[in-house]
């Protein structure tokens, strides 16, 4: 098999162009605007497909150093930072803690169901694992984190069916999250947000109004919070905690964005907030495009029963909790909405792909900046804490 490597800058490249071609079949298509479907997702399955086709019929493997593309989201994570007032956020206090509760009760949930198929197909029970919150909640770097684990209990083939079913869940994220909060708002007759100004991006029909001024201190502001993330990194690691390193971002950005208002008395200018919303925005699409790029669609031929039945399952119950629990719970209004396009996102792909969903329908309908607080803390710092914990109880009873 040949194998053909393509490098760090031409990826990179190649990348820009396939958000491109995202953003131009969402300008054309109203169905693409009125489902929410995310740009990123659009030039990025059209590559994994292609990569895919490749594969099958010439016998070659393209693979893409895609190194960049974690930089990239610690810079989306940091501009969400920047935007998050601590007034906002005790605000947030009482529905963080609510979708918290339901992240881990969804959490033991999707658990359940892997280990359920597994076991009536007749597999090893804890495999059903890697089709649960292992490769789903927790994404490739927490199904890699576990593979090991699963080796040394003498089960094989663990981390090729987290994998593949991290590859289905984080298609499926990108698809169903627009698709649920535009089904909820029409549904319930919900009155979008009129406030344009949104947390990430901006909306289909506003033009940018940007000087050298406000994008380069966006720049300025999103730098000093990835410095400040790296040693806050360091003091977590420091005491036992292992946290992926966006949210060591994620922090920075908040004490660096409410240091400016509270202590310096400075609020940011209008201009320079929507400089940081558009990088913001790009980080995000070229995160997820990269991400997509990436995928190996032929690993899915392995244990494509198993896969079928239990994905298929994890989609369908995904959908059904999110419609008819998160968005009661959340308050049934549009912001609940949009927090249930995230939480679509996040219980099968990955933090990424909730906030992704999100800017999708907020670009669609409007702001919704509680929705931009409470997603991101509960996805990116406290699930990854719970999901760990969850996993070890199910390890050892199993």
């Amino acid at each position: 098999m040949q194998v053909l490597e393509i490098d760090a800058f031409l990826a990179f490249t190649f990348a820009i162009v396939l958000l491109f071609v995202g953003k131009f079949a969402t300008m054309r298509y109203e169905m693409l605007r009125k489902y929410s479907i995310p740009e990123p997702v659009i030039g990025g399955f059209v590559c994994a497909l292609t990569v895919a086709l490749v594969y099958w019929i010439f016998d070659v493997t393209i693979s893409f150093d895609l190194e960049i593309r974690d930089t990239l989201l610690l810079y989306f994570f940091a501009g969400i930072g920047l935007s998050a007032s601590f007034k906002t956020l005790i605000a947030g206090g009482k529905p963080l803690l609510i979708l918290l509760v339901l992240a881990i009760v969804y959490i033991i949930l999707q658990n359940v169901v892997g280990v359920s198929v597994a076991t009536m197909l007749g597999l090893e029970p804890i495999i059903g694992l890697m089709s649960g919150s292992i490769s789903l909640i927790g994404g490739v770097g927490t199904t890699m984190a576990w593979s090991p684990t699963f080796a040394e209990m003498g089960i094989e083939g663990a981390a090729e069916i987290g994998i593949a079913s991290n590859t289905i869940g984080l298609i499926a994220a990108c698809l169903v999250g627009g698709p649920i909060a535009n089904y909820l708002i029409n549904k319930h007759k919900l009155k979008a947000n009129q406030d344009h100004d949104l947390d990430i991006g901006v909306c289909h029909d506003e033009t940018l109004k940007l000087d050298h001024f406000g994008y380069l201190y966006a720049w300025l502001m999103l730098n000093l919070s990835l410095i400040l993330g790296h040693f806050i990194d360091i003091g977590i690691s420091s005491m036992g905690l292992q946290l992926p390193m966006f949210v060591s971002c994620l922090i920075a950005g908040i004490l660096i964005g409410n240091f400016k208002s509270a202590v310096l008395k400075k609020e940011t200018s209008h201009n320079a907030q929507q400089g940081q919303a558009l990088i913001s925005d790009i980080c995000l699409g070229m995160f997820l495009t990269m991400a997509l790029m990436g995928l190996k669609l032929w690993e899915l031929q392995s244990s494509i029963v198993f896969l079928s039945i239990v994905m298929f399952l994890q989609i369908g119950i995904s959908i059904a909790f999110t419609i008819f629990v998160v968005f009661r719970m959340m308050g049934k209004d549009y912001e609940a909405a949009v927090i249930s396009s995230g939480f679509g996102g996040i219980t099968l792909g990955s933090t990424a792909t909730a906030i992704v969903n999100m800017t999708a329908v907020t670009q669609q309908y409007g702001a919704a900046h509680k929705a931009f607080i409470i997603v991101p803390l509960v996805c990116g710092f406290f699930i990854d804490i719970a999901n760990a914990l969850i996993i070890n109880s199910f390890i050892q009873y199993l």
